[in-house]
């Protein structure tokens, strides 16, 4: 009888032991497990996650900042329009060319921020653009001359002037094209030749009438 008795409880025991070797081992297993299962499961960064694409050159940072001031001349000449033009017409294409230029006005200085680039010096002094590039700026006089009009002698003075604005907007937009790097500049500035180039056509049509 205590024989029997003996010999079940050292079965019990062997068995508890047991038991708690598996526990520990399962244990074991498991944290060596998830420790290799985390290093193997970071996911690399994904696509959406990676920084966007800001590759740019000199001439992505030369076309944003000389284009900021152009744009911006031409959306003040535009707001000329409102109160001294006479024809209908040349309001309604004002109204065009200020909706369309000041929202790239506000891109431009995004990607100058982006890149760590100040806008060029001189804000709105047109003088000070001269000689960078940026053909078809206004001088003092001829924004005087504008500024000084109305009626039909404003529309005359705002067609030619503007007419002479966009042209030098799209050889900086072709300078664009051909010299930079940057996607969305290059998009730009295939925006620009289509759009003004189309403008240039209309305000050479009302000339003439």
């Amino acid at each position: 009888m205590r024989s029997t008795r003996t010999l079940s409880r050292r079965a019990a025991r062997a068995a508890a032991a047991g038991a708690a070797a598996l526990v520990l081992a399962a244990c074991g297993g498991e944290s060596g497990d998830n420790s290799s299962d985390d290093t193997r499961a970071r996911p690399a960064p994904s696509a959406s996650s990676a920084a966007p694409d800001a590759k740019h050159n000199a001439a992505d940072v030369a076309f944003a900042q000389g284009m900021i001031p152009h744009h911006e001349q031409a959306v003040e000449m535009a707001r000329l329009a409102s109160g001294r033009a006479a024809s209908d017409e040349v309001k309604k294409l004002a109204g065009q060319i200020e909706k369309a230029q000041a929202p790239e006005i506000e891109t431009l200085d995004g990607w100058l921020g982006a890149w760590g680039e100040e806008r060029m010096p001189g804000g709105m002094d047109h003088g000070a653009h001269e000689g960078h590039g940026m053909s078809g700026m206004m001088d003092a006089g001829q924004m005087k001359r504008l500024e000084s009009a109305s009626g039909k002698a404003f529309d005359t003075a705002f067609l030619e002037l503007m007419i002479e604005h966009h042209e030098g907007a799209v050889t900086m937009a072709r300078t664009q094209q051909k010299q930079g790097e940057y996607g969305p500049a290059r998009k730009m500035a295939a925006a620009i030749v289509t759009s003004q180039g189309e403008e240039i056509a209309r305000m050479k049509d009302l000339l003439g009438r």
